[in-house]
């Protein structure tokens, strides 16, 4: 069995979720492998070196681009896989798009996000317009669609309206060689000496797009700022959207906090880890999210949650996170006060034992599961 995994959509110079999902469960799906089995990564030259010491049996599939050129990336899926994938006799394609051409016997579809039907002002009008293109097409083409939450697969369902026997749920998980407990003042040592820091703060990962709720946060730190002592609002998190960043500036601003938030920008992964250790409450506010895996990596690190009550985002928190309206400024501002206070100690011990029920070994396992089902009909 030759499964060719497309990570062209990804672009090496700003890592999405997708990346760091792959750069996780690839190397786990590897150990797995049995003789004749083998994994072909389609990736760029530019890409490759993101991926790379996954062990044997993982291979290269060579395109000109990834999502670092978009339309050209597009077009080399449609146009080069229907050749080179023969040549190189896959069996099964994990993509999340169809080429215009069959190009493998099998095709596993990997679906993440719905944001062209459920945010599409998050996209733009020519993505958003292919995708809705697409999508149908792939869902009608596709062997097996893995998804990563009810909510998806409601979403899904609704939108596509797809066969239900096609559908594999297999939750997304947490690494948790890297995001566990650590010392609380060690880390706020470590985000104060590199990052600005100066006193116990409110956190916000996530890059910021509008549907991310960032501007309901400010607002609700705003409104909870008589019962947050001197708490700051820490933003980490790059700012693609140079005129979106400017306007929540602005707001906080015109609402007398801009004085009380620190703008981290973008940093790496591991880096992370420290602001979940030092903070006193995560807020994860989002209007529309179809995991929402940084609620866990949260969690793993025993800071307390708070996150909306709608789409996936209780269901991956499982109970063990403070739920929000992300569209009331006032319930966010009251689960803020109430994980800041009383109920911060149980969601520091609620948090990690949630957290424990998602391994990437789990999910590497169910996802070679669905090639191999695909494969042997």
């Amino acid at each position: 069995m030759r499964v060719a995994i497309n990570l062209l959509t990804d672009d090496p110079g700003n890592p999405s979720g997708a990346h760091w999902f792959w750069t996780r469960v690839i190397p786990e799906m590897a150990k797995l492998l049995t003789e004749g089995e083998s994994f072909h990564l389609m990736v760029s030259p530019r890409s490759r070196p993101t991926h790379s010491g996954y062990g044997p049996g993982v291979e290269y599939l060579t395109y000109p681009w990834s999502n670092e050129r978009r339309n050209l990336r597009t077009l080399s899926e449609h146009l080069y896989s229907p050749l080179r994938l023969p040549l190189g006799r896959i069996d099964v394609l994990n993509t999340l798009m169809a080429p215009i051409i069959r190009s493998a016997p099998k095709l596993v579809v990997h679906i993440k996000t719905l944001h062209a039907y459920t945010t599409p002002d998050a996209i733009s009008p020519p993505a958003r317009l292919y995708r809705q293109l697409s999508y149908p097409r792939t869902a009608r083409l596709a062997d097996a669609i893995i998804l990563n939450s009810r909510s998806l697969v409601d979403e899904v369902q609704q939108y596509l309206a797809v066969d239900p026997a096609k559908i594999r749920l297999i939750p997304e998980a947490v690494d948790h060689d890297l995001f566990r407990p650590g010392d609380q003042d060690e880390a706020f040592a470590r985000v104060s000496e590199r990052y600005g820091v100066r006193r116990r703060f409110v956190l916000f990962v996530s890059s910021l797009w509008p549907y991310k709720n960032c501007e309901g946060l400010i607002r609700a730190f705003a409104a909870a700022k008589p019962d947050l002592g001197d708490r700051q609002l820490v933003v980490v998190g790059p700012g693609r959207d140079v005129e979106y960043v400017g306007q929540l500036r602005s707001l906080a601003a015109r609402l007398g906090v801009a004085g009380d938030i620190v703008w981290v920008g973008g940093v790496p992964l591991a880096e992370t880890v420290h602001f979940y250790r030092a903070a006193d409450v995560f807020v994860y506010p989002s209007h529309n999210e179809t995991f929402g895996l940084p609620i866990l990596e949260a969690m793993a690190c025993a800071c307390p949650v708070v996150t909306s009550n709608v789409t996936a985002m209780p269901e991956t928190a499982g109970g063990a996170a403070l739920l929000a309206d992300p569209a009331d400024t006032g319930s966010i501002a009251d689960a803020i006060v109430k994980a800041c206070g009383p109920e911060g100690e149980r969601l520091r011990v609620r948090g990690p034992e949630r957290a424990a029920a998602f391994t990437w070994a789990a999910t590497a396992k169910r996802t070679l599961d669905v090639y191999r089902e695909v494969h042997a009909r």
